[in-house]
């Protein structure tokens, strides 16, 4: 029956999956709307035990991710290219960044450049220590949150999805698809049910964490007009909002990732640099380079123990609702921000990989984050606050950079420019997402109809209308309860996902013999060597003659001389061949451990 509905419709993608995953997302939609109190008592409810029970599993998993993708890049898997040996980087470096900026983080730096610091300057995480707000004592750690929830723990969500895709799909030349990752545990049940519930689930979860990032710029944005033309903040205009990001997105879409995608990117990140300069420039410059080195110090001195805090003590439920909440739903949309990295990473090694999409994106951050928040610090402490008040006791999170804006020159065309820099932002964050969905649906990066992409720009509007304005939460609590709780499933997958990119690593690359090294005599000091000489008869038999000992040091064999295993040797000129050798022991002049005696 999917299979006749499917080609009713003149649609070329998987039924099961397809239908399966509108299924899902269509029943949500139509039981938060008639069910809306039910609805939100009952994820209220699982999402509070799942942050009381299991808030530690998030925290404790991206730090374990973050050492997993260190350690990759420093064995001798950091030499693989993702893509056929030969084969050059697709795209350029300044290119590939700036799709890296706008594809993953930069939608965040614009909501959170002000109010995050500003957050922690007012409500300290770690109050129960003894740092008390709007102190500097406030200032420095609330740098230090800012940066551990925006630099390496955040770009390590994307990055392990991220290079399990490029592998499978470059390497293994297998379907853009999450279940494709698991194909060396499931083998052709990739293809199953299996493999379709895996992809299921992925696809829900990247259109409801996507629509989780839409529904933060619905809200910034709508703060921005109110801010500038007066406008007022209710569900009709944030409804407006919805529908004309995610129709410029729309005309994206059917542009294409060169035309649309990649234009776009290539405008945010130097629309965004500008404003930071802007910031830089007519801000307390001095003050903030000093802040940015000292910060950064006291992050890399305090990052142990932030990957593993947990409030055990206290227990205030802060990282409830903050870092257990980021962790959550950047996970959810990983997949897509993985497959997308992935499309434009081909051609790029395992080691230039991890450090490019790890390493770069955290630097710029540290210099985002650095500015804007020092910069906010200062008009707190320097020019009469108002920051802490409007971010902190009135809750105005999505104000905060506008509010922040204020205090420099050009406010009103700054702020207009911040909010094209915003919508910018979510257009090629909902574009990426329609066209990766699409792609994890079909199987393939080939033609498909356009509609199709269309179909699901239209889902994530309509996920983000319904989490946004009819649930009966306020917006940002209903966001950060559903996102809790579709994030699970996504850790637990991670955990397979490191184990089957292993496992696959292996298989490829083979196992290399141990090493074998030359053999030397046995060195004794020349006194000894005397004494041995000296002796008589009734000591020799003490002594091991078969040893042969000498007073410098000097090798039995020279040196073995290895060569790369991957590498054909030239073929002789002789006309007697030799016999090649079969085995990567026996090429490279190392036994078998079996041989060994």
């Amino acid at each position: 029956m999917l299979t006749r509905m499917h080609d009713a419709l003149r649609l070329r993608t998987n039924p099961a999956i397809f239908f399966s995953s509108a299924a899902v997302i269509i029943l949500f939609v139509v039981g938060t709307i008639v069910f809306t109190d039910a609805l939100d008592t009952g994820v209220s409810a699982a999402s509070d035990w799942l942050l009381t029970n299991f808030g530690w599993f998030y925290i404790v998993g991206v730090t374990v991710f973050l050492v997993f993708l260190i350690y990759i890049a420093a064995s001798r898997y950091g030499r693989v290219k993702l893509g056929p040996d030969d084969e050059p980087p697709e795209h350029s470096n300044g290119a590939w960044f700036a799709m890296l900026f706008a594809a993953g983080i930069g939608s965040i730096l614009m909501f959170w450049g002000v109010a995050e610091p500003v957050s922690h300057l007012g409500d300290p995480p770690r109050a129960s220590t003894g740092i008390e707000p709007g102190t500097v004592e406030a200032a420095a750690d609330a740098m230090n949150f800012t940066y551990y929830h925006f630099t390496l723990h955040t770009w390590t969500i994307f990055t392990l999805p991220a290079l399990c895709f490029a592998y499978f799909i470059h390497k293994r030349n297998l379907p853009p698809r999450v279940s494709s990752i698991f194909q060396p545990i499931l083998g052709e049940r990739i293809h199953g049910p299996i493999g379709k519930t895996i992809d299921v689930i992925a696809i829900i979860g990247t259109v409801f964490g996507v629509a989780v990032s839409i529904g933060l710029g619905t809200l910034q944005i709508n703060g921005g007009l109110a801010q500038v033309l007066g406008i007022p903040e209710n569900a009709l205009w944030q409804l407006i909002i919805i529908g004309v990001v995610c129709g410029l997105a729309t005309i994206s879409v059917s542009l294409g990732l060169d035309k649309g995608i990649k234009v776009l990117s290539n405008i945010n990140i130097v629309v965004a640099v500008l404003l930071l300069v802007f910031i830089i420039v007519f801000g307390p410059t001095l003050f903030m380079a000093r802040g940015i080195f000292e910060s950064v110090g006291t992050y890399i001195q305090q990052l142990p123990e932030l990957a593993l805090w947990n409030d055990t003590f206290a227990d205030t439920g802060w990282q409830k609702t903050w870092t257990v909440f980021y962790w959550a739903w950047t996970i959810t949309w990983s997949p897509f921000v993985g497959i997308f990295i992935a499309r434009i990473s081909r051609g790029r090694t395992i080691r230039q990989f991890v450090i490019g999409v790890l390493a770069i994106p955290s630097a710029f951050s540290v210099l985002w984050f650095g500015v804007f928040g020092y910069a906010s610090f200062d008009i707190e402490f320097n020019q009469g606050g108002g920051l802490v008040d409007r971010v902190v006791n009135q809750g105005d999170i999505p104000g905060a950079l506008f509010a922040f804006l204020e205090h420099y020159p050009l406010a009103i065309p700054v702020s207009i420019v911040a909010i094209l820099l915003v919508v910018i932002f979510f257009v090629t964050s909902v574009d990426s997402a329609a066209l990766v969905v699409d792609t994890m649906n079909n199987g393939h990066e080939d033609f498909n109809p356009l509609p199709q992409r269309i179909f699901w720009a239209l889902a994530i509007a309509v996920v983000t209308a319904t989490l946004l304005v009819f649930s009966g939460s306020g917006g940002l609590e209903a966001l950060q309860s559903t996102i809790i709780l579709i994030g699970l499933p996504f850790f637990v997958i991670a955990y397979f996902q490191i184990y089957a990119l292993m496992r696959a690593l292996r298989e490829d690359a083979g196992a290399l013999p141990r090493v074998r090294m030359r053999r030397w005599k046995k060195v004794l000091p020349p006194e000894e060597v005397e004494r041995r000489e000296d002796d008589s008869d009734e000591f020799s038999s003490e002594y091991d003659d078969s040893v042969e000992t000498v007073i410098a040091p000097e090798a039995v064999e020279p040196a073995p001389e290895f060569r790369d295993p991957y590498v054909d040797e030239p073929k002789s000129k002789s006309k007697t061949k030799p016999k090649r050798q079969s085995t990567l022991a026996s090429r490279t002049g190392s036994r078998s451990p079996t041989n060994v005696d």
